[in-house]
């Protein structure tokens, strides 16, 4: 899953760099082909994930992987027009490499253990993002963009072979004359609680994702853009050391508590704009936060989720959490564009509190019992 993960980080990148310098269109238009690939991730999401449910990960793998292979092999054959055209019908193929992953370590871990595994597949998040995007720049930059796409549709095509290959289990078997256990009614799993979850997970990535953007607009306005990576590589090692505490420690705090922290550790980051190195030093608190909010998201939507709809739940996660990138992206960009970078932080924080509290709020207001508290908003068990 770390493999399939890759190409995911790189894509937005590549097709934005080909709408720009190889169509010689403007950074509006490369934003409209990838809001549309990221649109249609978020709409397709709980429909893979329900089509995993029903038919089991082989076909479900088969079908996408063929269908984002073609997307990204034909794409720098295509005229813009066509290109944003077909953007959403392929991301809504795309293999939904996260919300896989988290299927499989539900079915193979233990309750107990799961906090300490959701810690170590967002600390492999954390690693593909310091190593896919510098690669897939590096390759556009030393290849022709057209090599470049289409080799990433190879990769593509490449990793969902090998999980089709691999085939990992996704839900727990069902002993020989046992019936299938039935899809329970929307109602029952569709919870206050859920929903309250998701929204919290879909605030702290508006935080994340306007962090980034505030801190790339705050390293160019003071003309230090040359340690971007290393500024970005350090934000990741903070968040990959808090990863590891939090699935080491035997008792973690409640999701609530680290979303809440995130958001305000961010909000005044941007008071220390200069010299460069001292705004890596107070992006660190917040980072140190970032895995384990993730990890603690993940782990409580798959307690909250039935075998028998893991799949859409978690495309369901999935839609939620690139609700937050694409909002994020804008109503931070339109805070920096009007004020100053400073700004920017601010608006992640406080954006990301707002998002978060609608979550807290529409959780504490289920309107049915529920079973026993779980780690997302009450502490996690020892392990």
């Amino acid at each position: 899953m770390l493999l399939a993960r890759l190409p995911m980080t790189m894509n937005g990148v590549l097709m934005t760099l080909y709408v720009v310098t190889g169509l010689g269109r403007g950074y509006g238009a490369a934003g409209l082909v990838g809001a549309g690939v990221t649109l249609g991730m978020a709409i397709g999401a709980p429909t893979v994930g329900r089509a995993f449910d029903k038919y089991g990960l082989r076909p479900v793998v088969a079908v996408c992987g063929i269908g984002t292979t073609a997307f990204w092999i034909a794409a720098p054959h295509l005229p813009f027009e066509a290109l944003a055209a077909v953007a959403v019908p392929a991301g809504m193929l795309s293999v939904p490499a996260g919300s896989l992953a988290r299927q499989v370590l539900a079915t193979l871990v233990p309750d107990e253990e799961r906090r300490a595994a959701y810690s170590l597949d967002s600390i492999s998040i954390e690693v593909t993002f310091m190593v896919g995007p510098a690669a897939g720049i590096a390759a556009i930059t030393t290849f022709s963009p057209t090599w470049t796409l289409s080799a990433l549709g190879v990769l593509f095509g490449g990793t969902a072979f090998l999980i089709w290959l691999v085939n990992p289990p996704i839900r727990d078997a069902v002993e020989p004359g046992v019936p299938a256990e039935a899809r329970p009614p929307l109602r029952s799993w569709l919870t206050g609680r859920l929903l309250g979850t998701l929204l919290v997970g879909s605030g702290t990535l508006f935080v994340l994702v306007g962090t980034e953007l505030s801190t790339l607009a705050t390293l160019r306005e003071h003309g230090d853009i040359g340690v971007t990576g290393l500024v970005i590589a350090v934000m990741c090692a903070a968040s990959i050391l808090g990863g590891i505490v939090h699935g080491t420690v035997k008792r973690s705090l409640p999701q609530g508590v680290l979303m809440l922290l995130l958001a305000l550790l961010v909000v005044p980051v941007g008071l220390a704009p200069q010299p460069w190195w001292l705004l890596m030093l107070v992006l660190i608190p917040t980072n140190l936060l970032c895995a384990p909010t993730l990890a603690a998201t993940t782990e409580t939507v798959s307690r909250l989720a039935p075998a028998r709809v893991r799949g859409e739940v978690m495309g369901l996660m999935d839609s939620f959490t690139r609700m937050g990138l694409a909002v994020g992206s804008p109503v931070v960009g339109f805070a920096i564009d009007h004020s100053s970078p400073a700004w920017g932080f601010a608006a992640s924080g406080l954006g990301g509190l707002v998002i978060a509290s609608a979550g807290l709020i529409r959780w504490r207001r289920r309107r049915t019992p529920e079973p026993a508290p779980v780690p997302a908003l009450a502490e996690a068990p020892a392990s």
